[in-house]
């Protein structure tokens, strides 16, 4: 097994691709080309089923023990194949992919955010997997409902252009050592929260009640905090054709979400990507954090499991809970691989039982595999068992972003992070900053829908 961790200083806005795409979550896509030269579209070739294949992580840093680890058990399964492993951060995966289809340069298999995936699979740089799942051992062992939103998120209902292999879901994660010692009962509704961000906080102790995520990655984070405050439940008005996202009532959400910036939270927060803010709350005392299912594991190590859990997000009026869609991951076949049949063996064994149970477990996601997700680690896995019963006992309401939208990704990160930033720091309203968000993706989906036909 071969170890990179190769990054990209490639940037710059994705070119948006024409293509029908529909959605309901999200997932993770790949890539291929044994031989560094593969393009989107190139036909590729099936191969030996021996040989290199190269893999890219779209995590990589934060899964590279957990990969290394199930790369070294399919090598010693498959002893005439090499797995090149590649551990790109998801912060570099766009433009590293967007670069390598315009380019060359994609590897055969590797990872794909569900947030990239309509420009992936509208530049025709992947594989249809139906086919070959269908022949496959996975054949039957693969949660229906993450299938049916990969397939629907590749824009496809003939295709599936990637195999899911997890789950993940919005989580409140809070200190309970901080939380009894002030007397808090649990964050379990959104007016709880704001209460314990207030009576956790005293800056000149350097505490803070709450860590907020102002760097890569802040604005689905406050969009999920937004719509869990306002209840609104669509992502899109009846017509289908304009956004809820600047709703007086979200407008108000985010408003006051925001005002917690530097009066409830670090300074700091203003840059913080996942990883630092989730280092910070690790190794500090913060009193809650906002992230997903797959940072359980790091506070486990930190803290132990006696001074945190980790909850579904908080309700809002009603007693409801309203969270926005977090991506369903998996694991895909670019077009251009050189060497198709030993990239699928790879996809198949990652997306295994035992393999697939071991990279969820690692991740406190919710695996794809049935079996897997049958382990007795699922139980054990507190806000992992919280995250599915929330989602299966029909106490929360999904608002589905528009992952289909070619040009989703760049309108909610690169054109609008820096704005989301200048409203934490007061010098822009959430409303105008809603506002200007809402018209491009109106046109976007406007746009869309004139492609579809």
């Amino acid at each position: 097994m071969k170890i990179s961790n190769r990054r990209s200083s490639t940037g710059g806005r994705r070119t948006s691709a024409a293509v029908a795409l529909s959605a309901v979550l999200a997932l993770t896509a790949t890539a291929c080309g044994d031989d560094g030269s593969g393009t989107g579209g190139d036909k590729g070739a099936e191969g030996s089923g021996k040989g290199k294949v190269v893999f890219w992580d779209n995590n990589g840093g934060v899964r590279t023990d957990i990969w290394e680890e199930i790369i070294a058990d399919f090598e010693k399964a498959n002893p005439d194949i090499d797995v090149e492993y590649v551990g790109i951060p998801s912060t570099e995966v766009q433009s590293k992919l967007d670069t390598a289809i315009q380019g060359g340069g994609l590897p055969d298999v590797g990872g794909v955010g569900a947030a990239m995936l309509a420009g992936i699979a509208a530049q025709d740089a992947l594989e249809p997997l139906e086919g070959r799942l269908a022949k496959s051992s996975l054949n039957g062992k693969l949660n229906e409902d993450m299938v049916e939103s990969v397939k629907v998120a590749g824009g496809s209902d003939e295709h599936m252009y990637t195999v899911p292999t997890s789950a993940n879901n919005g989580t409140l994660y809070y200190r309970t050592d901080l939380f009894k010692k002030a007397g808090l009962g649990e964050p379990s509704t959104w007016d709880r929260f704001y209460e314990a961000a207030e009576k956790l906080t005293n800056v000149k102790k350097n505490e803070f009640g709450y860590t907020i995520r102002g760097g890569a990655g802040s604005i689905a984070q406050a969009l999920d905090a937004m719509y869990g405050q306002s209840g609104i439940t669509s992502f899109w008005d009846s017509s289908g054709e304009k956004t809820t996202l600047n709703d007086p009532k979200n407008a108000e959400a985010l408003e006051k979400y925001a005002g917690l910036y530097k009066k409830y939270t670090p300074a700091a927060d203003l840059n913080n990507d996942f990883t630092k803010m989730v280092a910070q709350w690790d190794s500090g005392t913060i009193g809650m954090l906002n992230h997903n299912l797959g940072s359980y594991q790091d506070h486990v190590n930190a803290l132990g499991t006696d001074k945190f859990r980790g909850i579904p997000q908080p309700t809002g009026p009603g007693g409801k809970r309203v969270q926005v869609s977090n991506p369903v991951d998996g694991l895909g076949l670019f077009k251009s691989s050189k060497n198709k049949e030993a990239a699928w063996k790879f996809i198949e064994f990652a997306a295994s039982h035992e393999s697939n149970s071991k990279w969820n477990e690692s991740a406190g996601a919710i695996p794809s595999n049935k079996e897997a997700a049958q382990d007795a680690w699922i139980s054990e896995a507190e806000p992992t068992k919280l995250a599915a019963a929330a989602l299966n006992d029909g106490s929360t309401s999904i608002v589905q972003l528009p992952y289909y939208l070619p040009d989703w990704n760049t309108i909610s990160k690169a054109d609008n992070e820096p704005s989301f930033q200048k409203v934490l720091l007061g010098d822009m309203s959430a409303k105008d900053f809603l506002d200007t968000m809402a018209e491009q993706l109106n046109e976007a989906q406007a746009e869309w829908k004139q492609q579809k036909g």
